[in-house]
């Protein structure tokens, strides 16, 4: 069983995730642009904070604080979201993310800084351009622009560097350096040894403070979407895309495909919804579908 993450309400993570196998799964601005608007609808219903991202082709990060404790739940969202859509709209079967993300968590204020600058100056390393906030797909063009963004916490942001020009002279002071992060069996560290024992001190705590039962359900690895719908569909032999659900049959293999998502992926109806077999349904109607499925598997067994 994998570890559980070192988090809390509140706390800054540095996220990060990329293509299987280091595939260009951003490639286009059409893909990027998607990403964006699934990113900006999973912030608003898991109410995550974020203050930079940067999608480059084959990967993307995310400066974050986890405002609502529910940051597994977004990035689970958003990972499984787009990896439905790029395999429905550029084809081929598989994992379309690798299987999990990297996460590193964030002291304060001063270290938050120093991974936004990382995050944003990403395209300046990789030489797509000379100055970071020239790169399109990154929230550079967020910044001291005198407007609100509907994607980052700009004005946050604006406060910690209180200027334009003190931004740009922070992240020209970063050009070329690396991010020293501690590792530790739950995660990567951004900040002291201090903040360290901190850390696992007040996560331990919380830990001992839940039941087990609860401890299982929130350290259990789920499964992405898109790995268990390719699994269903070998199984089955179809293609979801090929499902009549104004069939019995399909709908019978739709509900099958609920119990599953439901049950290995972890994602919650208001994301299943989102899913193509399930969008002309309404929300409130899941759980029935979810209910007489599994009564259907009890009298199968």
């Amino acid at each position: 069983m994998r570890r559980a993450r070192i988090t809390h309400t509140g706390a800054y993570h540095h996220v990060m995730n990329r293509g299987h196998g280091g595939e260009d799964i951003f490639c286009g601005n059409k893909n990027k642009n998607l990403f964006l608007e699934i990113l900006t609808v999973s912030r608003n219903i898991y109410r995550i904070k974020i203050f930079a991202f940067c999608i480059m082709d084959n990967h993307y990060h995310l400066v974050m604080e986890n405002s609502s404790g529910k940051m597994s739940e977004f990035i689970k969202s958003i990972n499984g979201r787009y990896g439905l859509a790029y395999r429905k709209k550029e084809g081929g079967r598989g994992y379309v993310f690798q299987s999990r993300y990297k996460s590193t968590l964030i002291q304060d204020n001063s270290y938050l800084m120093m991974s936004i600058g990382y995050v944003l100056l990403n395209p300046v390393k990789a030489r797509i351009v000379t100055k970071y906030d020239k790169y399109k797909w990154s929230s550079s063009m967020h910044y001291f622009d005198r407007k609100e963004s509907n994607i980052v916490d700009n004005k946050f942001v604006e406060n910690l560097f209180s200027s334009k020009q003190k931004m740009t002279g922070f992240l020209d002071g970063l050009i070329g350096r690396e991010l020293k992060t501690m590792k530790t069996k739950y995660g990567e560290i951004l900040g002291s040894e201090r903040f360290l024992k901190q850390a696992l001190a007040r996560y331990d705590r919380r830990r001992k403070g839940q039941s087990s039962g609860r401890r299982r359900i929130e350290d259990r690895y789920f499964e992405p979407v898109e790995k268990i719908i390719m699994e269903f569909e070998n199984l089955k032999g179809i293609n979801i895309n090929d499902i009549d659900t104004h069939t019995f049959s399909g709908k019978r293999l739709r509900g099958e495909l609920l119990v599953l998502i439901k049950e290995l992926s972890g994602l919650k109806y208001t994301d299943i919804v989102e899913l193509p077999l399930y969008t002309n349904l309404q929300i409130n109607s899941l759980p029935k579908l979810y209910r007489d499925a599994k009564l259907r598997e009890k009298v199968k067994k």
